[in-house]
């Protein structure tokens, strides 16, 4: 099981980086892409980068309706062809109609199970609705997250009914309660994290870099 950094504020050596995010996640023997960023080039590139063809991802999964995390999807699709795309149901009917001409979309409201092994926590929070995606894992699950604007807290209560979590993935910008990663294993935090820094020094044996290009394996 891998999850492949494609686009992120940071960035590996000879990996291109840009304000936004995406990861690729192999597991369960499909691809599915979390986010697309913004920039399609900067995407384009560090998916060649990493040898990931567009038209081997299996379906998309877009955690909330903010540029910096959907922007790329247009072009995307005219790469990766209609596959699902999977979105909080709550976005703009605008940006859905233009998605079902290009893509096979799919509105999530409520936690559910999206394919074998994976799992949207379902639409949290109340200002910017966010669903964060549960992947199947052997010793713990592992959580992605776009921003985690609904706080670590409704995140990990959603999350948590399918079983016990081991890591977490993605963007937790300013982020209260980060004694919810106190028992994890795994550690990774990207993109629009403030609280980096801290988060290192409370635990520095499960938090791993986070930048395009990054690989981390389970």
């Amino acid at each position: 099981m891998k999850f492949k950094i494609l686009y992120d504020n940071n960035a590996e050596l000879g990996f291109e980086a840009a304000w936004g995010f995406s990861c690729l996640v192999e597991a369960h023997g499909k691809k599915l892409l979390f986010d697309v960023g913004w920039d399609y080039a900067v995407l384009f590139k560090n998916m060649s980068k990493l040898s990931v063809e567009p038209s081997t991802i299996d379906s998309v999964f877009i955690s909330h309706n903010h540029w910096d995390h959907m922007g790329a999807l247009p072009e995307f699709l005219r790469v990766g062809g209609r596959i699902p795309v999977y979105v909080p149901k709550s976005i703009s009917p605008n940006i859905k109609g233009e998605l079902r001409k290009r893509a096979e979309l799919v509105e999530i409201a409520d936690a559910c199970e999206i394919g074998s092994g994976l799992y949207s926590t379902g639409e949290l929070g109340s200002d910017v609705k966010e669903q964060s995606l549960v992947v199947e894992a052997g010793r713990g699950n592992i959580l992605l997250v776009g921003c985690a604007h609904p706080g670590l807290n409704s995140i990990f209560s959603a999350a948590s009914r399918f079983g016990k979590l081991n890591g977490i993935i993605g963007g937790l910008h300013d982020s209260n309660g980060l004694e919810f990663l106190r028992n994890l294993e795994i550690v990774v935090p990207c993109h629009c994290t403030q609280r980096k820094e801290e988060i290192s020094r409370l635990y520095p044996k499960t938090t791993k870099h986070c930048g395009s290009g990054s690989i981390i394996e389970v």
